[in-house]
Order: C-alpha cells, then sequence, then structure tokens
C-alpha cells in the first residue's frame, strides 16, 4: 500500500467561460495537471490562463499532446507518418514549453492524449519516439505500468510516471476498455470512488469481465469533461485523505 498519491486531470480541453473555471476549480484538488497544447484541444489563450493559474497553486503542469486531430478530440487512430508525428507533437511541445517559460512556471511531464496514449503503451515506433521526446524535453514520462512505454522510458533512463484511471473500466490485460464500447467510462460516481481508492492501495478491482485486476500505481487520472467531474475531484481526494494517503505530486 502507498501512503502517497497523485491526482491527476486532463485540463484546458474546453474553452468556453464554464469549462475554464471548472478546470481551475478542479486544480485546487488535484496535485497535477495535463495541460493540451493544441493536438486535440487547446489554444495559446487558454494554455496561457491555466499555466497561469498553475504558478500560484502547489500542482505539476505537464503537457498534454495529442495525435493532430481536433475534429475527432484525439480519441481514435489516424494515418499518420512517424515524421509528420514526431513534427506535430515537437510543435505542441514547443507551444506550450514557450507560455511556460512567459509565465514562469517549468513543465514537469508529458503525458500523451487518447489514441495516441493507449496506441503508444505497446507500439514499439511510438513508445520509442515518445520517450526520445520526453528524454529531449527533460521531462517525465506518463503512461500505463507494464507497458512498453515503461520499459522503454526505464531502458533510456527517463523518467516515468506509472498511472491508473479512476472513471474508466479496465480489460482483464490492464489495458483501457475502448470508449467505443458502452460503459468505458464509469458512468456511477460510487463505483469511481471505489476503483480509486483500490488504485491508490494497490487491492484488486474488478475488470469489465469481473476478474480481479491489482494495477500499481503513482498517479490517478480525473477526467475534467467526464459527468460530474468536479464533484467526483473532490469526493476522490476525500475518500483517499480519509484512507491514510496523502495526495502529492510524483518528485
Amino acid at each position: 500500500m502507498t501512503s502517497m498519491i497523485d491526482l491527476n486531470a486532463d485540463l484546458g480541453e474546453h474553452e468556453s467561460a464554464a469549462g475554464i473555471a471548472r478546470d481551475i476549480e478542479i486544480m485546487d484538488v488535484v496535485s497535477s495537471c495535463n495541460i493540451a497544447c493544441g493536438g486535440h484541444a487547446g489554444s495559446p489563450e487558454v494554455m496561457r490562463t491555466i499555466l497561469t493559474a498553475a504558478k500560484s497553486r502547489p500542482i505539476a503542469p505537464g503537457a498534454h499532446p495529442s495525435y493532430p486531430d481536433r475534429a475527432g478530440f484525439g480519441r481514435k487512430s489516424i494515418d499518420i507518418s512517424l515524421t509528420d508525428l514526431e513534427a506535430r507533437l515537437a510543435k505542441q511541445l514547443h507551444d506550450i514549453s514557450a507560455i511556460a517559460a512567459d509565465v514562469g512556471v517549468p513543465l514537469t511531464h508529458i503525458k500523451p492524449h487518447g489514441a495516441l496514449y493507449n496506441d503508444a503503451q505497446d507500439d514499439p515506433e511510438l513508445s520509442t519516439l515518445l520517450v526520445e521526446m520526453a528524454g529531449r524535453a527533460n521531462l517525465a514520462l506518463v503512461g500505463m505500468p507494464g507497458s512498453l512505454i515503461q520499459q522503454k522510458a526505464a531502458d533510456e533512463g527517463i523518467p516515468f510516471i506509472a498511472e491508473a484511471f479512476i472513471d474508466r473500466q479496465y480489460s482483464d490485460n490492464g489495458r483501457l476498455v475502448s470508449r467505443s464500447e458502452a460503459g468505458a467510462v464509469i458512468p456511477d460516481e460510487d463505483d469511481r470512488i471505489r476503483q480509486g481508492v483500490s488504485l491508490a492501495t494497490g487491492t484488486p478491482f474488478l475488470t469489465r469481465n469481473n476478474a480481479a485486476l491489482t494495477i500499481a500505481a503513482q498517479t490517478l487520472c480525473l477526467h475534467s469533461d467526464s459527468d460530474g467531474a468536479l464533484q467526483t475531484a473532490k469526493r476522490m481526494r476525500t475518500a483517499l485523505e480519509q484512507a491514510g494517503i496523502t495526495i502529492g505530486h510524483v518528485k
């Protein structure tokens, strides 16, 4: 059982005033955040707003790059050459890094978004690309425990942060159920909280097929655009603290 866990949220993905306000409220609950940087969502203005808010909080901000797919919100694999993808990802990292430097807040990590995240866990070329980019940027890389990307990060000496999801269903192999399948996002808040506590304490929880699964995670993801995300974030933090777990970002 761990005595500390990081709570992270994907932010800056919705440019409405309400979406930004919700994201900033969530930043008062979580200990790290992943900021959309133009691939699937995000704009220079929103990046600056979120990074400025992060500067005044005890929170570790990171980049949340994606396949260049704003129309599909980065949630489907796309046909793109590795060379083109590398250039697109490099631009996203450059853009958010430049704004972070201007604001005066250091980025701490890279967490790929959506389909890129899922694809890279077991794809040799994508995992190598992301590990190399994290190394060049001198940032930690967030991914799934037991994945190829974790192995490659270890081989290259790149800091890796093992992540699990409180609001997503898992397959028996420890991978996320595709969002194209019904029920992939856990709708019930009580179920989310139970899964989050199990993940944080290293105890078994049930997969989609009702098999017992245990995942060793350093950070738990809260999706800011899930229904009731802010309330879930608050309840999750309270439940973890009541279980004797301290919330803090991975150093």
